[in-house]
């Protein structure tokens, strides 16, 4: 880390100023606190019996509702900051994207533990039989190698650009989970088309900022 750079105040005084990579540092801790309220108000409706007459599927709704929205959030840091140029989404992706791992692996382990007692024979054929579980169950498989090189020892193990193209899974994690959504209410599609079309819409700034690097580069 360099020296703290220093500023001249108007009336002479030497004053050292934060280095811009600790601006903001509060931020992505106060990101991941805030994500964990759902899951305590959960907690507590659980505990007060208040989660209606089928408590185990009103968990899994609510753990799998909050890992899509905070994937796809994550999915927004980028496309937010080409068309805004607001840098802060970047300092919070991670935190974002770590947090939709943490509640997929919830929603998993409450469908494994609590809804199928740990039955491995039972889950297999859930997962081998129902499309809308195998959607959720590889959703989770491809978030597991971008959960464990998130940090920063592994993007310079991995180098920039082979850790770049490994991370745009995130996007496949994502069209995955909004299917397992989609497959799951069957009959209401709207709310997940809407997280699919949000989606589509950042896939499309993602390639139209790309198409217009290409455009404007010196050849």
């Amino acid at each position: 880390m360099g020296a703290p750079a220093r500023t001249i105040s108007p009336r002479g005084v030497v004053t050292a100023r934060a280095p811009a990579g600790r601006k903001l540092a509060w931020l992505p801790p106060a990101v991941v606190a805030g994500g964990l309220i759902p899951l305590c108000v959960l907690g507590m409706r659980a505990g007060a019996g208040a989660l209606g007459p089928d408590p185990v599927a009103e968990a899994l709704n609510q753990l799998g509702l909050l890992a899509l929205v905070l994937l796809v959030a994550s999915l927004a840091a980028t496309p937010l900051k080409l068309v805004s140029g607001w840098t802060f989404p970047l300092r919070i992706r991670k935190a974002l994207g770590l947090l939709a791992f943490f509640y997929a692996c919830a929603h998993f382990l409450t469908y494994a533990i609590v809804d199928q007692g740990l039955d491995a024979r039972a889950i297999v054929e859930d997962i081998t039989e129902r499309p809308f579980i195998l959607a959720g169950f590889v959703a989770l498989l491809v978030l597991v190698p971008l959960a464990a090189t998130s940090t920063a020892r592994m993007l310079k193990r991995l180098g920039a650009a082979r850790w770049k193209r490994l991370h745009r899974l995130a996007y496949a994690a994502a069209v995955l989970g909004i299917v397992h959504f989609f497959l799951r209410v069957k009959k209401d599609t709207t709310e997940p088309m809407i997280y699919a079309a949000l989606l589509a819409l950042l896939f499309a700034v993602r390639i139209a900022s790309a198409a217009l690097r290409r455009r404007t580069a010196p050849r």
